[in-house]
């Protein structure tokens, strides 16, 4: 018996009154009831992603300034990860591992480019869709240009809307986003009048928040779709700045106003920023909302995560919140403060509230992890290992001796984080640096000369650990 099976005998006794229910109306139609069961059903699956969002910027991350009281309340409710580890420092690599379960060193985007997704890269949409999951993606995408192999439609998603290109989701009040339905074949451009000639009539975020409300109302698992589960990326572009905007007016923060900051004497990029994470924070509370107005939450696990460490872009500045709380680095670093992101799962069907765990893990094994929760076959050749034992409180016997990342921005850089020992090589030709995270999480004392065996398991590790790549080679400052 798998440890699905085992949570789902635990919770029989709970769901008998449903199963007579449930009974009497397949009785009528000539279905069996077991087939709609309880214990059988799959549970549904959420992951919110926002957007250079830093470690420290949430008030469940010790965030004292900004308003998050939704995120927080998700963290009591389930449980947080303080060493959740995104797949790179910027965006496109590290969604590329939270879609694929690869590594930086494996994957096939390794650094911010137009390049997508090819045929051959499986991802979880993917998985989850073979095992019975209908599946949406909101936001941003950032994996695949249109009429590439790497667009949603083509990656396992049966719905999508948002941005395909990272720099057009920079603009958080464009007025046109792509749109796939695989119901009706329609894959195009939806247009907003009101959103043309500069005009900011729809803030594209609250959008999504309408887009996903939309999307769990109508794929609600019932008798008329045969309690099909459903599988919802929700992808939003906040706390990220409008670059270009930030390059004209030195404010780059856009969100509709700056409430409940508006009082507060902070410079209007701040506020701006602050109010764009409590809006955010608000609407996932909306999501929520909606999940408990289905009768849905229960048995639906929501993740919640951030793509990299937080920016200096867009006129704000990550030290005014102390957006990496006590980590060293921010976005494009690949110290923890531009990896280590806020990571939170809640599955009130199987998870026991209130939980707090340290133990390392990363984008690559969200794929594992939701292909084990959907009792589908987990791909071979992946980097990343399952921890639904973790989530319901089992002993995790498969764990990872090392965890990668490596970075092409600025010459090549690499990292990796073995138990509490974290390495960093800066430029491809210097030495590597030693940090021992649980006696110096801010990483401020590199200790490689006084721990020479330590430096050599690195040095053979980082030989082995990637993948040579034509497009992604190692590149050395000249």
């Amino acid at each position: 018996m798998n440890q699905m099976q085992q949570v789902r005998r635990t919770l029989t006794k709970a769901f008998l009154m449903v199963v007579a229910i449930t009974s009497a109306v397949f009785a009528s139609s000539g279905q069996s009831a077991s087939e709609v069961s309880p214990q059988a059903r799959k549970p549904n699956i959420i992951f919110i992603l926002a957007d250079d969002l830093g470690y420290g910027d949430l008030g469940c991350y010790g965030q004292t300034k900004i308003k998050t009281a939704n995120i927080d309340k998700l963290a009591s409710e389930g449980m947080r990860f303080t060493s959740f580890y995104a797949g790179s420092t910027v965006c496109a690599p590290s969604r590329c591992s939270l879609m694929t379960g690869l590594h930086s060193g494996h994957g096939t985007i390794r650094g911010n480019s137009t390049q997508g997704l090819g045929p051959q890269d499986l991802t979880v949409a993917e998985v989850l869709k073979r095992a019975g999951y209908h599946t949406g993606l909101v936001g941003k995408w950032g994996l695949g240009e249109e009429g590439s192999s790497g667009v949603p439609g083509k990656k396992g998603f049966d719905e999508f809307v948002g941005y395909l290109n990272q720099t057009h989701a920079h603009d958080h009040y464009t007025d046109h986003l792509l749109r796939f339905d695989s119901k009706t074949a329609y894959e195009g451009s939806v247009n907003f009048p009101e959103n043309e000639g500069g005009k900011k009539g729809l803030y594209i975020p609250d959008l999504f928040t309408k887009s996903a409300l939309n999307f769990v109302r109508i794929n609600k698992p019932d008798q008329f779709n045969q309690y099909r589960p459903f599988f919802l990326y929700l992808a939003y572009i906040t706390p990220h700045a409008n670059n270009e905007e930030g390059r004209r007016s030195g404010n780059g923060m856009q969100v509709p106003g700056d409430e409940p900051y508006s009082k507060e004497s902070w410079p209007q990029v701040e506020k701006n920023k602050a109010a764009m994470i409590t809006r955010m924070d608000a609407d996932i509370g909306k999501l929520m909302a909606k999940l408990k107005e289905l009768k849905i939450d229960d048995d639906t696990v929501v993740f919640f995560a951030s793509d990299n460490g937080p920016h200096k872009e867009g006129g704000a500045d990550p030290k005014f919140f102390d957006s990496a709380g006590p980590l060293r680095g921010i976005k494009r670093d690949l110290y923890e403060g531009g990896i280590r992101v806020p990571g939170i799962v809640r599955w009130p069907m199987a998870i026991k509230p209130g939980q707090v765990n340290d133990a390392p893990w990363a984008f690559w094994d969200f794929l594992p992890t939701d292909a084990e929760i959907a009792a589908a076959k987990v791909p071979e050749q992946i980097d990343g290992i399952s921890l639904l034992p973790t989530l319901l409180g089992k002993s995790q016997t498969n764990q990872h001796a090392f965890l990668y990342w490596e970075f092409h921005e600025r010459g090549f850089q690499q990292a990796a984080r073995m138990g509490d020992w974290k390495a960093v090589r800066p430029q491809a030709d210097q030495p590597l640096e030693l940090y021992n995270l649980k006696a110096d999480l801010g990483e401020k004392t590199n200790v490689a000369e006084k721990n020479p065996e330590i430096i050599s398991k690195f040095e053979s590790y980082f030989k082995t650990a990637r993948a040579e790549s034509a497009r992604w080679p190692i590149k050395k400052v000249k």
